[in-house]
């Protein structure tokens, strides 16, 4: 359904975007990439919202330090997202964020893993965006005394190693007016159906309240 698009940041840098619309369209989105890269999985995710009345664009987050970047979930995936990561600054993955939103238009923001934490960033940084629902990010927690500039949800999987209750539970503390929904028998990467830890009810169930989040304050 979709295609890959070059877009230029504000500070020069060229990365690609993949970029999924549909005719009479009249939301947009900026979806961010787990840490595996703009892969299949996020393409189809993309041209899912396309498909649910929400243009949608993916930039590439990783072009910076290594193009074209499609890792296998598995541990050497997340080794290399890992030795990609340490090369990239909040500012610069923020940069390409709202270069991505400019190209389509997008005020709203939706992101996974990695791109859970990004849109939390986008979200409180930058007040370029009218909501933002974030996926099991794992850097929320660490950033979480920071101030949202528009609505946000977040969505957690009550059996992730990687965020713990703890954690989650710090979050809600912390914004106890921010919709934070626990998936209890949910895993890390609960959405993505090219991984072992997909949930299909979980995944119902998130999606639908993020188009449902989307629509009331998108539209």
């Amino acid at each position: 359904m979709g295609q890959f698009k070059t877009l230029t940041a504000s500070d020069g840098h060229s990365f690609k975007a993949y970029v999924a619309e549909q005719p009479g369209n009249t939301l947009s989105l900026v979806v961010v990439q787990e840490a595996f890269g703009v892969n299949q999985h996020i393409r189809d995710v993309c041209d899912r919202f396309a498909a649910q009345g929400f243009n949608a664009i993916a930039p590439a987050l990783f072009d910076r330090v290594e193009r074209d970047v499609e890792s296998p979930y598995d541990e050497a995936g997340i080794a290399r997202y890992y030795r990609i990561r340490k090369s990239l600054t909040t500012e610069q993955v923020l940069l390409d964020v709202q270069a991505a939103a400019d190209a389509l238009g997008a005020t709203g923001i939706v992101g996974y893993c990695f791109g859970g934490t990004v849109t939390w960033w986008a979200a409180t940084l930058t007040t370029r965006f009218r909501a933002a629902s974030a996926w099991y990010g794992g850097g929320i927690y660490e950033a979480r005394d920071a101030t949202p500039n528009c609505p946000v949800q977040m969505h957690f999987g009550g059996k992730d190693a990687h965020i713990t209750p703890a954690q989650v539970a710090a979050i809600e503390q912390r914004h106890p007016d921010i919709p934070v929904y626990v998936y209890p028998e949910a895993d890390h990467g609960f959405g993505c159906d090219n991984r072992a830890s997909f949930d299909p009810e979980a995944y119902a169930q998130a999606q639908a309240r993020t188009l449902g989040f989307f629509r009331q304050h998108l539209a």
